[in-house]
């Protein structure tokens, strides 16, 4: 009994001891009532811009899943159905459910970026500009942060809370998610990107911050999305043309500056020189090397790296995509028949676009002709095919490469909005404006980029990669550019310019055709395609992610769950 009260004595005093040393306040850390000085302050902006390259390897900010891969793009890909089955769930959509990891990790993510953005909104009421010059720049980073956080969390799940710098992050809970009608959360996103682009500079001199540009970009997009109104059952019930205009009137800002095309479309994909290049108007900003970790690497696009050179082969090109490369004798896309027969490269021609996209077996790997992509590369052909995606990808042999074993990540800057995108988005409005001859010479300037960009194309033996052949569109010669027609090119074009970079599902839902392009989509695929034999778009249902339930719980209840789930 005296050895075993002896021994109870040494524990109790033990585990006290041990309870006393690990009861010591984190070091390094400020919270909002210490801040006292402007460098203080700062910290809390450089944190909020922190978050956008704060990845994780399946709840990416890249959108891969959500934009690619639940539309007719891309497929899951990986090891088979069970190889990150939540993201299977998703592109077949019958299976999506509230309690899925994912859908709970990006909203909380999200959610992180824009409670980072008030937490320093909040530190900066307390200066003025007497005490902090650039105090009004910084307010317009924030801001510009916080709508670039909500307008992603908005076209991910429509029926959001709405929480800016005034309410304590105590009282995040008590916010509930039906307050505000999806027009009155974009009017208010809209705000931030205004005051954003009426108070930034032009340049910035630290590369990665906002400038006045990227918010104009980001309001124009933001005003694209609030013109296709949307009823509770997200069926776009008309478009605002007074929305339209502000679309046009904020990618004019962005047109008039100094971006640019960048002169080959490939450029915008490689790593070194070209990154944050004319054409970039903002990108997230990775690095290796830096005192954090194993370096602040792109996390979020880690898993698209092909076998043959990585891990693990998700985001697996779709037939599809690769079809509607295609071009005619006359130059243009097929915009009807794209998807009648697979591509022949020994005899189709195609836009140069493709292999800047879309790599397959026999074709070089990210422009070096000595490195040819094999079946070997793919992990389940039967299920998934041969194509790899490229975008995101980088050359082995690049020092910005980095192996997080068993992972191979990247530190390519990822860019958030280029011009392509916005010149899009002013000829989408023109033609939605009913002034289509005004976005006919938009669309063919990138046409014709497209076009030109084959020098890095080639094999070991100089040959082309494949035969290209890419004509602008000209109206009674190779196409009748009326409303309906060029609507029609525009939507294709927006697939061809911007494919596999995480855009395209958005797209279908703000057009409110989403149910129709997936279910035909479904049904060609599924005699070769085994992953959709259960597959469905439900009109009215899957627009939208449901609410998480984590979140549902973590609300007490407040959230009300999305329609049909």
């Amino acid at each position: 009994m005296k050895r075993y009260l002896y021994r109870m004595a040494l524990l109790t005093l033990l585990f006290t001891s041990c309870s006393k040393a690990l009861e010591v306040n984190p070091k390094g850390t400020l919270n909002e009532d210490q801040v006292a000085t402007p460098e203080q302050a700062e910290g809390f902006v450089i944190a909020a811009y922190s978050q956008l390259g704060n990845d994780e390897i399946n709840r990416a900010f890249s959108m891969y899943q959500y934009g690619n891969v639940r539309a007719d793009d891309a497929y899951k890909g990986g090891g088979g159905i069970s190889d990150g089955d939540v993201f299977h769930a998703m592109e077949i959509f019958t299976t999506s459910r509230p309690d899925q990891w994912n859908y709970d990790g990006i909203w909380f993510n999200i959610y992180v970026g824009i409670r980072r953005a008030n937490e320093g909104l909040r530190v900066l009421n307390k200066f003025t500009e007497a005490q902090m010059p650039l105090l009004n720049t910084r307010k317009a980073e924030l801001r510009f942060l916080r709508g670039y956080w909500y307008l992603m969390v908005e076209n991910l799940f429509k029926n959001i809370p709405y929480i800016d710098e005034n309410l304590p992050s105590d009282d995040y809970k008590l916010e509930p998610n039906n307050k505000y009608t999806r027009d009155q959360i974009l009017d208010k996103i809209a705000a931030d990107f205004e005051f954003a682009a009426n108070t930034l500079p032009a340049t910035q001199s630290q590369i990665g911050r906002a400038n006045k540009y990227a918010a104009y970009a980001f309001l124009a997009k933001t005003r694209l999305f609030q013109a296709y109104k949307q009823d509770e059952k997200h069926n776009v019930t008309s478009i605002d043309a007074q929305k339209l205009q502000q679309v046009v009137d904020a990618a004019n800002a962005v047109l008039a500056s100094g971006y640019k095309l960048q002169p080959d479309f490939g450029n915008n994909f490689v790593s070194g020189s070209f990154e944050n290049g004319s054409e970039a108007i903002m990108s997230v900003q990775f690095s290796s090397n830096d005192g954090a970790g194993r370096g602040r690497v792109n996390y979020g696009d880690m898993l698209t790296v092909p076998q043959g050179i990585g891990c693990c082969d998700f985001q697996k090109p779709s037939q599809n995509l690769a079809n509607a490369y295609k071009t005619g004798a006359n130059g243009v896309p097929l915009l009807d028949t794209y998807s009648q027969q697979n591509v022949d490269y020994a005899n189709n021609t195609v836009d140069p676009r493709l292999d800047h996209t879309i790599s397959r077996p026999g074709s070089p790997w990210k422009y070096d002709p000595m490195r040819v992509v094999t079946e070997a590369w793919s992990r389940n052909i039967p299920i998934y095919g041969t194509y790899n995606s490229m975008k995101e990808n980088v050359s082995p042999d690049c020092d910005c490469f980095i192996n997080v074993a068993p992972f191979f990540g990247n530190t390519k800057a990822r860019i958030m909005v280029r011009l392509a995108d916005v010149m899009l988005f002013k000829a989408e409005a023109l033609i939605e404006l009913g002034r289509p001859m005004e976005a006919l010479p938009i669309i063919n300037e990138i046409r014709t980029r497209a076009s030109n960009s084959t020098s890095r194309l080639v094999k070991a033996n100089g040959q082309p990669t494949s035969k290209y052949y890419v004509q602008p569109y000209t109206p009674g010669v190779n196409i009748d550019w009326n409303l309906d027609n060029a609507r029609k090119a525009l939507r294709f074009e927006r697939r061809l310019e911007m494919a596999l970079e995480g855009e395209r599902f958005f797209d279908l839902v703000r057009w409110g055709i989403a149910d129709k392009v997936m279910n035909d989509f479904f049904n060609v695929e599924k005699p070769s395609r085994s992953i959709y034999q259960n597959a469905r778009f439900t009109k009215g249902r899957d627009e939208y992610l449901p609410i998480p339930q984590n979140q549902i719980f973590w609300s007490e209840n407040r959230y009300v769950q999305n329609p049909g789930y």
